[in-house]
């Protein structure tokens, strides 16, 4: 059984924040931080992140990199070898000596910024480790190469208890790290998988049932089991089926991502959703104005309100997007005001400065749902 989250653990997007704080700190050089002996790239520990298999670590890491517009190096140190991180050995015949040649992978430019992540840190062997300690701790190889000072080293690794493959870490090198456990959190999920245009499905059921995003219990861990990198599948396979028209898959291929138990409920939810059944296509309805029925359950309504702003995000024809905007505004128009002023803020988030957006707010029937549904005291879209 998976053991109960640590006291202090931290969301995926917290630890987004510490690092650019830890960025932020290396690249101001700010003096406060120096001391006589050191500089801010060795004052500033290295960060060592811990969780379980799935919550999106390197994922985190990898798109902060990609935010800031730095360098990203993502080490799988289990895959490599020892001489990997030194340097290959090359006899010198005329001085009688050996001498070491780099990798290449290794940041040479004085003035690049980065972050290099020794990833899979505690699924290396003590050897590996062994020869990680003299880069990450001293941020040097010898004489022959030292890390730029622009650059951030942290590394990333899982739990014993979480049954994945790990070998205990030194305690010379854990003194070194400043330790942090990540849990997977259903708010920065939720908020990440709207970014990344999801299927609202998932979004929706993780809404549902945030206890499912990530679960170990009961769950055979040899097969698929619910975490937000096996979720974010789920969701790809969703595409595929409905694109292809073949949604009679998923009862096999939602089961191999999330478990039986999850996949059960997540099933049982997608069938209910009436309007991902083969009678009514939300895309095809918002273009040719075919009403869409309203479920009569909160909670199938809220899937319904998703799908449809999910589909208006989705649609980028410039000829249609009227046709698609106002038969849009003609739905908001039969929600509740609750359920109206969500999807009006949820689409204006995902569209607002672009011109689809303006399509949207110069639609005579723009006005209307305004000041029927969202007064300014109310809401505010």
């Amino acid at each position: 059984m998976r053991k109960e989250k640590t006291p202090g653990a931290i969301s995926i997007n917290e630890l987004k924040d510490l690092l650019r704080d830890n960025l932020n700190a290396l690249w101001e050089n700010d003096p406060a931080l120096h001391t006589k002996y050191a500089e801010a790239s060795m004052m500033i520990p290295p960060i060592m992140v811990w969780g379980a298999p799935g919550v999106g670590k390197s994922t985190a890491v990898r798109e902060l990199a990609k935010e800031l517009g730095i360098g990203f190096i993502d080490v799988r140190l289990a895959q490599r070898e020892p001489v990997d991180m030194r340097g290959l050995p090359v006899p010198d015949e005329r001085e009688n000596t050996v001498k070491w040649l780099v990798s290449g992978e290794w940041p040479r430019d004085p003035e690049s910024r980065g972050i290099i992540m020794f990833d899979e840190l505690t699924a290396a062997d003590k050897t590996l480790q062994v020869a990680a300690y003299e880069f990450i701790l001293d941020r040097r190889l010898g004489s022959l190469y030292s890390v730029p000072p622009g650059w951030y080293i942290m590394a990333a690794g899982n739990r014993v208890e979480d049954r994945a493959v790990a070998c205990a870490m030194s305690s010379a090198l854990a003194n070194r790290f400043l330790h942090v456990e990540v849990a997977a959190e259903a708010g920065s999920f939720l908020e990440w998988a709207k970014e990344n245009n999801l299927h609202p499905a998932v979004i929706d059921f993780i809404k549902l049932r945030p206890e499912l995003l990530f679960s170990q219990e009961k769950e055979e861990l040899q097969r698929g089991w619910p975490s937000p990198r096996s979720w974010e599948r789920v969701s790809t396979m969703l595409k595929i089926a409905e694109k292809n028209r073949r949604k009679t898959t998923l009862k096999h291929t939602i089961p191999g991502l999330v478990g039986q138990g999850a996949a059960a409920e997540f099933l049982a939810f997608y069938k209910n959703m009436f309007y991902m059944s083969d009678t009514i296509d939300i895309a095809e309805a918002l273009r040719s104005g075919r009403p869409i029925p309203l479920p009569r359950k909160a909670d199938l309504l809220h899937a319904c309100c998703g799908a449809v702003a999910y589909h208006v995000k989705l649609a980028r024809d410039e000829k249609t997007f009227p046709a698609i905007a106002e038969n849009f505004l003609k739905f908001v128009q039969t929600l509740p005001s609750d359920f109206a002023a969500m999807i009006m803020n949820d689409v204006e988030s995902a569209l607002k400065g672009t011109p689809r957006w303006q399509v949207i707010e110069k639609h005579p029937l723009f006005a209307t749902v305004r000041r029927k549904y969202a007064p300014e005291s109310l809401f505010d879209f």
